[in-house]
């Protein structure tokens, strides 16, 4: 299990180098809501990528990092490596984000593009890792990597105190982000409710909870990129999600699209269909305990994607 004084030191070893995001309250409807999309790097993964890398030996930095990711991680990890004069790899499938892309090549990164999927490109990066001597950099599944994700539920309870919400919604992919909000919610006794959302066309992770498996598990492309594709299946983050999660929800495709689209009418906010995930599951009334706290977790969605979203959802009026 992950120490709360892992959580601790990753505040101080990363807080120089990360933004402390807002947390706004909507009091029409009831939500709390936490913009990390308006992180460093456009997402709360730089948290555990700058904690993980920021804890290496020098001589782990100069070996070189490898690490697999849909855009997002792989934006944390350069930025990190950037900061300690790491070289950084990152290896990404071939349906990958444009955007997510170009943004870990200005950072710094050499990518290696991968046929297939998420799965198929950390594969991939764990063989090529190995046979190089590189440190590999998990997205989820490292203690410190899930440490450094939750400073942001830290940061959060800076501003409200843990009973000011009675469910906490987290968008979920390996799992680092919503194990390390449990980790941190445990040390209260009336702890709120943690709920981990994920895309229905893509939900390896969600019955790997409910089931044990992610055999015949369909993979679809989805809006929500950052939490589609299967994971380890002895990841550190299942035990911990099956100790701390409550309930563990999907969303459609079209409820993640008009998530995005709500962020951008009524909160004025940009957002990624991942980071939309968790909205997505309190507008569809998939969670509809109040108060809740959504994580906002990014806001790297292609241009012409959010782009088209909010034309088609213009002439919306919303409640």
């Amino acid at each position: 299990m992950i120490p709360f004084e892992w959580l601790e030191q990753a505040q101080q070893r990363i807080a120089p180098h990360i933004q402390n995001t807002p947390l706004t309250f909507d009091a029409q409807r009831g939500l709390y809501l936490k913009w990390d999309n308006r992180q460093v790097s456009g997402s709360f993964k730089v948290r555990g990528a700058l904690n993980r890398i920021l804890a290496l030996e020098g001589w782990e930095r100069a070996a070189g990092l490898v690490t697999a990711s849909a855009g997002n991680h792989g934006q944390g990890v350069a930025l990190a490596g950037g900061l300690v004069g790491a070289a950084v790899e990152v290896f990404v499938s071939s349906h990958a984000v444009p955007a997510k892309v170009q943004a870990m090549q200005r950072l710094g990164a050499r990518l290696h593009e991968v046929e297939g999927g998420y799965a198929e490109a950390e594969a991939a990066a764990r063989r090529y890792a190995a046979e190089q001597q590189k440190v590999f950099i998990s997205p989820y599944n490292d203690g410190q990597v899930i440490a450094g994700q939750g400073t942001l539920g830290l940061e959060i309870l800076r501003e409200i105190e843990a009973s000011a919400a009675r469910v906490w919604v987290v968008p979920t992919g390996g799992g680092g982000l919503i194990s390390a909000q449990g980790v941190l919610l445990a040390r209260f006794p009336s702890r709120p409710r943690l709920v981990a959302v994920q895309a229905e066309a893509s939900p390896f992770t969600y019955h790997l909870f409910r089931h044990g498996t992610q055999r015949g598990v369909p993979d679809r492309p989805t809006l929500a990129d950052g939490l589609s594709g299967a994971i380890e299946a002895d990841s550190v983050t299942l035990p911990l999600m099956r100790r701390y999660v409550d309930d563990f929800v999907l969303v459609s495709e079209a409820e993640i699209e008009e998530a995005v689209a709500f962020a951008w009418f009524v909160y004025h906010e940009k957002i990624e269909g991942s980071a939309a995930a968790g909205l997505a599951a309190v507008l569809s009334g998939k969670v509809a305990v109040r108060p809740a706290l959504v994580i906002l977790s990014g806001g790297n969605i292609q241009p012409e994607v959010h782009a088209r979203i909010v034309a088609q959802y213009a002439r919306r009026k919303w409640d």
